[in-house]
Order: structure tokens, then C-alpha cells, then sequence
């Protein structure tokens, strides 16, 4: 638990309604400002557009395959948002994944509305987590390509294993403590005069233009230690410390947009950018979870849930690990099981028809392990595990209901493991991803749980963003 001294006075910062509002801008991906579209989102009461002198507030996410911005209100209604694929520029026969980050940045900034630009007080980005890019600490060029969150570095995980405490989060080939030690131990030169950045932080210094400022969520997988707010003595015992960022919370002011941003874009003299987060922390916060105990739970490809908890809990052995978010921890884990083994036996219909046909309040006898392919993580670690999807019914409305509710009981035995390591219990669930919309799976979860399961009214993880880019203008001011 975080001592008394820690506490942040910006814990409820993002109690705010949820809500959405009109004129609601869509841009679609591939489509030029010509032939942008206009469209209103149908909303239940009377909106409109934010009075003259109403402070706006910009997210941007940079998730794996594009990026998006949410535009909001104080009141933290959606006025703006827009996606951007990648542009795949190539160098050398690989893809130069920095100039598609930045290309990105820039269009981005050019879809806000102009109607919106001069009251954006505040801005903020995410992007994936141990996403790692080196850079010249003078000009802020990369000095190698980015090393992409799911890369791997085995070669420099024996040392840092010989360094770090038994299971710490760093002790993975993807960890960017992995990726800076492979870097520093294979670079021939410009040692001196390298600074490390996460993909957030170094597309956050295009805007503000004071290299080598990250945030804690961030920097967690590089050895940062939220808890004391301090990189660690043992690392920063290590020749290439020096490497490394000065770190802020999320959501934190580091100064003024530059000059020449400002006037290209319309931004207004005060508008501020602020820390960061990953992609992940920042579709947590879109979610709203606020308390101890609220949890959301991912129903994508794969399943991955997130705890709000007192206690923070770190278990290499499980993928557990907790990001500090304010006076309280996030404690996840993620599973191997989830919405692609679905995809493997059914259609996107035929999972729509037979869901239909589905008693949600009856259980189900079949007892599965739904995998894609050998090998779980997290409630079990096992490398060895083999996917168990037999036997099959002749019915394929039991079939679609023994799978769903094989997930739902990994999903409780999940939630039941941080417990036993010691987080806070679970008391509410919000859903975000593409399982979130199949009612009866949430509601075989809900009794499977024994605890109230609902979807979450923003999942979007550059809503999250703008709620971090409201925090840091509200701290700002006072």
C-alpha cells in the first residue's frame, strides 16, 4: 500500500459523468480532409456544441496498427474523434515505424476540427507498453530503429536477471530494461549522447520540446518504481542509467506547446501537453473504474483483466504486475484464452444466432480450456498447456454455451488468483472489447462470477488520454 506521504490529492480527478455530445466528427480511416463526413451520434437527452470560452480537452492513442484522438469537455462529453491508420514507410526493406508515428502525430493534429483548436487547453498520449525508441539526446533523432513492444531480447535477459530482485516485472525478454541493456551492450557508439523514450514520450516532446520526460506506467517496465518514485538503486548502479528519463504521474504538466506547433495548428498561447500512459492504462481510465475493487475485464482476441486494488502485487511467475494509477494500484493479468478461439469454430453470424438461443441462467456441463494454441499464462502458467475443447456436442448452441462459460469460470479463477496474492477483492466488473456486446456471454459471466458484470460506456483508449490531458490542465491551475 502506498504510504500516507504518496497519497495524490488528484485521486478523484476522473469522477466525472459519462456522458456524450453532438456535433460528433468521424474521420474514417484512408479518407482525405476533402472527403471528411459529418455525423451526429444519437444520444438520449439535448446537446450541444461547447459554449465560447468552454475548454476542450485532446487524447491520443497509438495503439499496434493506428492511432486516435477523443476530444472532450470538462464534463468529459465526447465533442471530436477520428482514426488514423499507419502510413508503412520502408527503409532498408523494414518499416520505419518512427516516421509513421510522427507522420501520424501531425495528421491527427490536422483532423481536430478548426472550430475546436483555440479552446484545447491540454494534451496527452499513449502508446503501447515497452514500445522502445533510443534517441540522440541533443536533436532527439533515433540512433536505431524502435524496438516494438512485443519484440523480445533474449541475449540481455541473463543479465538483467543477475540484477534485478526474483520476479520482477523486468525479468522478460520484452521488458524495456531487456531492450535498453541489448541496445547499450551492441551499440558501438553515441553512448554519451543517448537518451531512452517510450513511442508516448517521444512523440509528446515533438509537442512540448523537452526531451527526456516519460511517466510511470511507462517507465515501470524499464526498473522505475512508482511506489517510491525512484528508480531503484540496483539500476541505477548500472554504466547505462544515464540513459534513462526523468519520470512524472501521468497526467502531470511538462510546459507549453512550442512556438511553432501552436501557430501551425491554432492552438491557443496556454495550451499545455501532459504525461502520458500506455495504451492499456489509458483504456482502463476511459472505463471509469474509480474504486477499490472495480475491475474491467477485456474481451478481445485474448482476455485480460485489470483490478483497482489497496495492495500492489508484482508476480513475474504469473504476468501479475500492478501500474500505480494516483493513491491506488492496477493489478493485471492476461490469458491466452478469449475471442479468437471463438473465431477459430464460428462465424461472426453464426455466434450472433446461436448466442440468441442461449438459457444464460442454466449452466453448462462441458468443462473446456478454450486456446488457440499451446501454452497459457495467466490464471495458470504453462508453457505446456494444451487447448481442451472436447468432446463436441451434436448442438452447436450447447457447444457456443460450454466455451463461454469455460472462459467465464478462467475469468473468475483470474480475479480469485490476485485475491490470493493478495489484491483487493473484486466487487463489480465493466467489459470492454468485442465480447462486451453479446449479452448472454454477460450474463453467464455475471452468475458464473457472482458479481454485478456490465459493459463499459467508453472503451476507447484515447478517451482515456483526454481524461489524462483534463487531469493535468485541472493541476495546472491550482
Amino acid at each position: 500500500m502506498l504510504p500516507s506521504n504518496l497519497l495524490s490529492p488528484a485521486a478523484n480527478l476522473f469522477l466525472l459523468p459519462s456522458t456524450s455530445c453532438s456535433p460528433w466528427i468521424w474521420i474514417s480511416r484512408n479518407q482525405s480532409r476533402r472527403n471528411r463526413r459529418r455525423t451526429t451520434m444519437r444520444v438520449e437527452m439535448e446537446v450541444v456544441a461547447p459554449q465560447a470560452g468552454n475548454r476542450l480537452y485532446l487524447g491520443m492513442d497509438f495503439g499496434t496498427s493506428g492511432a486516435r484522438f477523443a476530444l472532450i469537455d470538462k464534463e468529459g462529453a465526447v465533442c471530436a474523434e477520428g482514426k488514423r491508420d499507419y502510413p508503412l514507410f520502408k527503409n532498408d526493406e523494414t518499416i520505419d515505424w518512427a516516421r509513421s508515428w510522427k507522420t501520424t502525430l501531425f495528421s491527427l493534429l490536422e483532423d481536430v476540427p478548426n472550430h475546436y483548436r483555440h479552446l484545447v487547453a491540454s494534451i496527452s498520449i499513449d502508446g503501447t507498453s515497452a514500445t522502445t525508441i533510443i534517441v540522440d539526446s541533443n536533436t532527439g533523432q533515433p540512433l536505431s530503429k524502435p524496438l516494438l513492444y512485443n519484440e523480445t531480447c533474449p541475449d540481455a535477459l541473463p543479465l538483467v536477471k543477475s540484477i534485478a530482485p526474483v520476479n520482477h516485472t523486468v525479468c522478460s525478454a520484452s521488458s524495456t530494461l531487456c531492450k535498453l541493456v541489448s541496445w547499450w551492450n551492441s551499440a558501438d557508439s553515441n553512448k554519451e549522447y543517448a537518451t531512452l523514450l517510450h513511442q508516448a514520450d517521444w512523440l509528446l516532446w515533438f509537442l512540448h520540446g523537452k526531451l527526456g520526460v516519460s511517466d510511470y506506467n511507462n517507465a515501470l517496465k524499464v526498473g522505475y518504481d512508482p511506489e517510491i518514485e525512484s528508480y531503484p538503486p540496483w539500476l541505477l548502479a548500472q554504466p547505462y542509467s544515464m540513459l534513462l528519463p526523468h519520470v512524472k504521474a501521468p497526467g502531470t504538466s511538462i510546459g507549453y506547446l512550442k512556438e511553432d506547433i501552436r501557430s501551425q495548428f491554432g492552438f491557443p498561447n496556454d495550451c499545455i501537453a501532459c504525461t502520458g500512459t500506455t495504451d492499456s492504462i489509458a483504456a482502463f481510465l476511459a472505463a471509469r473504474a474509480t474504486m477499490p475493487g472495480q475491475a474491467v475485464t477485456s474481451l478481445g482476441s485474448t482476455l485480460a483483466i485489470k483490478l483497482l486494488s489497496t495492495n500492489r502485487i508484482d508476480d513475474a511467475r504469473f504476468g501479475v504486475y500492478s501500474h500505480r494509477l494516483d493513491n491506488m494500484w492496477l493489478v493485471g493479468g492476461a490469458s491466452n484464452t478469449g475471442g479468437a478461439v471463438l473465431r477459430q469454430i464460428f462465424t461472426d453470424k453464426q455466434l450472433e444466432e446461436l448466442s440468441k438461443q442461449i438459457n444464460p441462467m442454466k449452466s453448462s456441463p462441458l468443462d473446456y480450456y478454450p486456446l488457440t494454441s499451446i501454452g497459457e499464462r495467466f490464471p495458470e502458467a504453462d508453457p505446456q498447456m494444451a487447448p481442451r475443447l472436447h468432446p463436441r456436442p451434436e448442438n452447436d448452441v450447447e457447444y457456443l454455451h460450454g466455451i463461454l462459460e469455460s472462459i467465464a469460470r478462467i475469468e473468475g479463477k483470474g480475479y480469485r488468483l490476485l485475491k490470493d496474492l493478495g489484491a483487493t477483492q473484486v466487487e463489480e466488473v465493466l467489459t470492454a472489447g468485442g465480447g462486451s456486446k453479446n449479452e448472454k456471454w454477460t450474463k453467464i459471466r455475471e452468475r458464473v462470477l457472482g458479481l454485478p458484470v456490465s459493459r463499459a460506456s467508453q472503451t476507447e483508449a484515447a478517451y482515456g488520454a483526454a481524461l489524462l490531458a483534463l487531469k493535468g490542465a485541472r493541476l495546472f491551475m491550482q
